[in-house]
C-alpha cells in the first residue's frame, strides 16, 4: 500500500502547487516541505488517510447525481407523464442522497479521527522532547511559549486534516465534476454561468490574502494577551502590594483594544467578501435563467437541464467560494506546524550516551579543572578543582553570582561542561546512564515547588514503586509527620498550586521527605534555610542533619552559622575558588575571604539586634 499511498500524497503536493495563484516559487518550495512534512505525521494512520482519500474521489461524482436524477426525472418522465418512472427516479434520488449522506458522516469522522490521532501523537512527542531539553532552554524561552507550543499550536495543526488538505481535494474534486457534467448537459448555459467565475476568483484571492495578514494579527495580538496575563496572574501579590491594580487595568485595556480591532478587521473582510460572492452568484443565476429560459423557447435547452443548472450552480460557487477560508485555515495550520517543528528540531538535549546504571554510589566526588558558561566568552566557572570524600558534608559559601548553584546544575548535568571533567566514584559523570546519575542524587532548593495534588503524591511525584508506608516512615523520621497529619486529610490533603496553602516552613519539609524517600546517595541543599523563620529552623535543622546523616552532601547557604559543622567549606569569588577548608581553619585566615563573609554577617546580625 505505500506506493499508492505516496502517489496520492504527490498527487496532493502538486495540486496545491498550482492552485495558489500569484505565489512565489520560493515560498511553493518551502510550504511543499511544510506540508509534506505535516502530512507524514499521518504515516502510522495510512489506511485511515487512505480511506478518507477514496471518500474524496467517491464524494466528488456522487454529489452531482442528485441533480442530473432531477434533470432526467423532468425531461423523460413529468413531461412524459410516465408516473411509474418518476416512481422509479425517486426511488434512485433517495437511495442516492441516504449512500451521499452515510459516505458523508465517513468523510467527516475519518478525517477528524485522523487529525485527532495525530495531534494526539504529536503532543506526546513534543511533550517527550520539552522533558528532555537542556535547563538553558527554559533559561531563554518564556513558559508561556512552550505551552502555546505543546496545545495552541498543535491543535491548529489538526485543521490540516480535518478542513486542510483532504477537504480542499475535495472541493476541487467536485468543482471538476460540476463542471463536467454542466458542459455535458450545455455547454452554451456553462458557459453563460462562468461569465462571473474569474470575478469570483480574483475576489476568493483578495479575500484569502486578507485574512491570512488579518489571522497573523490576531494571533500576534492575542499571544500578547496571554503573556501579559500569564505574568499579572502569576505576579498578582506584587500588582496588589504595589498598589498597580488600575494600572494594569489600563494596560490590560489598551491590549484587549487591539485584540479586538484584529478581530474586527478580520469580520470586516468576511463581511465584504460573502455579499460580494452571493452578488456574483445572484448575477450569475440571472444571466442562466434569462438565457436558459430563452433556449428552452427556442427548444435549445430541455427544461430538466434548465431546472437542474441551478443547483449545479450552487454546487459550483459553494467550494469555490469556501476555498479561500479552507486555504487560509491550511496556511495558518502550516504556520502553527513551522513552529511546532522549530521546536522539536531544537538540539538542546543532553547527549545521554552514557551506560553505566550503578545502583549503589559511594558518593567520592572530584571536580578536576572545570570551566563552565551560560553565554559564550562569559566564564561562570573557572578551572575549578576540589574533591568530596565519600559521607563528607561540603559547603560552598560566596557573593551572589559567584558560581554556587552552577556546580549543582553541572553535577546534574543539567548543564554539559565547556572544560575539566568531574568524577563520581572514579568515573566520569557523562560514562553514568543520565536516568540512573540523577537517580542517586536530591536536590532541596530554595524556592520548593509542589504540584497540583496531594502532599503523598508530591512527595513520590507519582513514582508506584514508593509505597505509603515508606513515606509516613521518612516523614517519621525527618519530624514531618506531625504536622503532615494536622492537615485536612494528613497525607492525601491537596495541595495547591505552588503549595500556596502551604507555609514556606511546611512545604520545604514535605521537600525534605521527598529527598529522603528516594533514599539517594548524594544529598544537595541549596540554600534550604535561608527563607526559614527562627522557630521553623531548628526543626529545619534536625532534618538536614537527618538527611546529610551517612551520605555525601553539598550544601549551599547564606547563613553561615548553620554550615559550621560541614567537613569543608569551599569559597567561591565570581568563579574562582578563594578558600578551601574546614570552618575554624577558614575563620583564621586573616583577612581571608571567608572571614570576610562571616564578620559582615555577624555585624549585620548585631546592627539587627
Amino acid at each position: 500500500m505505500a506506493p499508492k499511498k505516496t502517489s496520492f500524497f504527490n498527487f496532493c503536493f502538486i495540486l496545491f502547487t498550482y492552485l495558489q495563484p500569484m505565489a512565489e516559487k520560493k515560498a511553493q518550495s518551502i510550504d511543499f516541505q511544510l506540508l509534506k512534512r505535516v502530512l507524514a505525521l499521518a504515516k502510522p494512520y495510512r489506511l485511515l488517510f487512505l480511506s478518507a482519500a477514496v471518500l474524496t474521489v467517491v464524494l466528488a461524482p456522487l454529489s452531482i447525481i442528485r441533480p442530473y436524477l432531477i434533470q432526467r426525472a423532468v425531461d423523460d418522465y413529468i413531461l412524459q407523464y410516465n408516473l411509474s418512472g418518476l416512481k422509479f427516479i425517486v426511488m434512485i434520488l433517495l437511495v442516492v442522497l441516504i449512500a451521499e449522506s452515510l459516505l458523508r458522516y465517513f468523510f467527516i469522522f475519518s478525517t477528524n479521527l485522523l487529525g485527532q490521532n495525530v495531534i494526539k501523537d504529536l503532543r506526546v512527542k513534543v511533550f517527550r522532547h520539552i522533558i528532555h531539553l537542556k535547563l538553558n532552554y527554559f533559561d531563554k524561552t518564556p513558559i508561556g511559549t512552550s505551552t502555546t507550543r505543546t496545545i495552541n499550536d498543535i491543535e491548529t495543526i489538526n485543521t490540516v486534516f480535518t478542513q486542510g488538505v483532504i477537504t480542499i481535494i475535495a472541493d476541487i474534486l467536485t468543482v471538476f465534476a460540476v463542471l463536467g457534467i454542466m458542459l455535458y448537459t450545455s455547454w452554451k448555459l456553462t458557459l453563460i454561468c462562468l461569465i462571473t467565475l474569474p470575478l469570483l476568483i480574483w475576489a476568493t484571492y483578495i479575500f484569502k490574502e486578507k485574512v491570512k495578514a488579518s489571522y497573523q494579527q490576531v494571533r500576534n495580538e492575542i499571544s500578547n494577551m496571554n503573556a501579559f496575563l500569564q505574568e499579572r496572574i502569576s505576579g498578582m501579590r506584587v500588582v496588589q502590594i504595589f498598589n498597580a491594580e488600575s494600572r494594569e487595568m489600563a494596560n490590560f485595556s489598551e491590549i484587549n483594544g487591539k485584540y479586538r480591532k484584529a478581530n474586527l478587521n478580520s469580520i470586516l473582510y468576511y463581511a465584504v467578501f460573502f455579499p460580494v460572492v452571493e452578488i456574483l452568484s445572484a448575477t450569475s443565476l440571472a444571466l442562466l435563467v434569462w438565457w436558459g429560459a430563452r433556449g428552452v423557447i427556442q427548444g435549445e435547452v430541455t427544461l430538466g437541464a434548465l431546472i437542474a443548472f441551478p443547483i449545479y450552480l450552487s454546487m459550483l460557487f459553494r467550494p469555490v467560494r469556501m476555498l479561500a477560508d479552507k486555504f487560509n485555515t491550511l496556511q495558518m495550520g502550516l504556520v502553527a506546524s513551522d513552529r511546532v517543528f522549530h521546536l522539536l528540531d531544537t538540539d538542546s538535549q543532553i547527549n545521554n550516551t552514557g551506560t553505566i546504571k550503578s545502583p549503589k554510589m559511594e558518593g567520592h566526588i572530584q571536580f578536576d579543572h572545570v570551566n563552565f558558561e551560560y553565554i559564550e566568552n562569559e566564564p561562570i566557572l573557572k578551572d575549578l578543582s576540589f574533591e568530596i570524600k565519600a559521607g563528607e558534608t561540603l559547603a560552598i559559601v560566596g557573593s551572589t553570582g559567584s558560581g554556587k548553584t552552577t556546580i549543582i546544575s553541572i553535577l546534574n548535568r543539567f548543564y554539559e561542561l565547556n572544560g575539566g571533567s568531574i568524577r563520581i566514584d572514579g568515573t566520569d559523570i557523562r560514562d553514568f546512564d543520565l536516568f540512573a546519575l540523577r537517580r542517586r542524587m536530591a536536590v532541596v532548593l530554595q524556592d520548593v515547588f509542589l504540584f497540583s495534588g496531594s502532599v503523598l503524591e508530591n512527595i513520590t511525584l507519582r513514582d508506584t514503586h514508593i509505597t505509603r508506608e515508606e513515606v509516613i516512615a521518612s516523614a517519621k523520621l525527618i519530624g514531618a509527620h506531625e504536622f503532615i497529619q494536622q492537615l485536612p486529610g494528613a497525607y492525601d490533603y491537596k495541595v495547591m498550586e505552588r503549595g500556596a496553602t502551604l507555609s514556606m516552613g511546611q512545604r520545604q519539609l514535605i521537600s525534605f521527605v521527598r529527598a529522603l524517600v528516594f533514599n539517594p546517595d548524594i544529598l544537595i541543599l541549596d540554600e534550604a534555610t535561608s527563607s526559614i523563620d527562627p522557630e521553623t529552623e531548628s526543626v529545619i535543622q534536625f532534618a538536614i542533619e537527618t538527611l546529610i546523616s551517612k551520605r555525601t552532601s553539598i550544601i549551599i547557604a547564606h547563613r553561615l552559622t548553620t554550615i559550621r559543622h560541614a567537613d569543608n567549606i569551599l569559597v567561591l569569588d565570581k568563579g574562582v575558588k578563594k578558600e578551601f577548608g574546614n570552618h575554624q581553619d577558614l575563620l583564621n585566615i586573616e583577612d581571608g575571604y571567608f572571614r570576610k563573609l562571616y564578620d559582615m554577617q555577624f555585624a549585620h546580625l548585631i546592627s539587627d539586634q
